[in-house]
């Protein structure tokens, strides 16, 4: 509901989606003018802003860092729900996991996992057949879906992704205030490492991974912003390592540091690793 906002003109617009940009990596076109709109409309409506020019001047001025990250925050997409495109798991089972186990630990980045679906998918193949040690470490830009995501509580309707076995294995019916939704039992919880993370900031020296989840991203970014991206997720791979991306995106004419095995899945190309 925008109550008679007006949207902003094309001038305004450009200011939002230069800043969107610098601080998420992801561009908006000028159709998107109506989405902003939409999606900011409440926010104005809090502050008792009666328009877009002047919101812009409040969210850019030195003492609104808050306000800023919940525009932001309203600004980003979060669609996911659990097993999200099964054929990268069933790559992760049965074709990451047999590798030879050279018995170090196994580690993979949900590198954009809104409330979490992604991460945990993840969390329940490698419980059900990974021999090694595993971590997986989970992250957003968006705070309200990180701490969402810790605290692993679905609707029953966006659990359907879910297999009656792990259903059974590794969730809990709500009862009382909660029900109609399901939790994710705290021994599955607990293996998830979920952070704040903006990727467009540098990356923190949390080590290398084995398998990086970047799905459903780069679709918002422009060109040069994803060859910024890729390489410098090259440097969080380890020596082979895979990236996963989304059904929808390719890495064609946008860098040469990965090479596809399948639609939508690369490997670390070996002149990467050689740096």
């Amino acid at each position: 509901m925008n109550n008679g906002l007006q949207k902003p003109n094309s001038e305004i617009f450009g200011l939002f989606q230069r800043l969107i940009q610098e601080k998420t990596g992801i561009f908006l076109p000028e159709h998107k003018n109506t989405l902003l709109l939409n999606r900011l409309a409440k926010r104005l409506f809090a502050r008792e802003i009666g328009s877009f020019d002047d919101y812009y001047r409040l969210i850019t001025s030195i003492n609104e860092h808050a306000e800023l990250d919940l525009a932001l925050e309203l600004i980003t997409t979060n669609e996911t729900y659990f097993f999200r495109e099964p054929k990268h798991f069933e790559f992760l089972r049965n074709v990451v996991l047999d590798a030879p186990n050279d018995h170090s630990q196994f580690r993979v980045w949900s590198a954009a996992s809104s409330t979490g679906e992604e991460a945990y998918s993840v969390a329940m193949t490698l419980m059900d057949c990974c021999v090694r040690p595993w971590e997986v470490f989970a992250s957003d830009i968006n705070q309200s879906v990180i701490e969402q995501a810790r605290k692993g509580i679905y609707l029953d309707q966006r659990t359907t992704g879910i297999s009656s076995e792990h259903l059974q294995q590794y969730c809990r019916k709500g009862f009382g205030a909660y029900e109609g939704h399901l939790r994710v039992v705290p021994e599955l919880r607990n293996r998830v490492d979920f952070h704040l993370l903006n990727l467009m900031e540098p990356l923190p020296q949390n080590g290398t991974f084995d398998v990086i989840f970047l799905r459903n991203v780069m679709i918002y970014f422009e060109k040069v912003t994803q060859q910024k991206l890729l390489k410098k997720l090259s440097h969080r791979l380890k020596p082979g390592g895979w990236l996963l991306v989304g059904h929808s995106e390719s890495l064609h004419s946008i860098t040469d540091d990965y090479y596809q095995l399948r639609p939508s899945i690369y490997r670390l190309s070996a002149h990467r690793e050689a740096h």
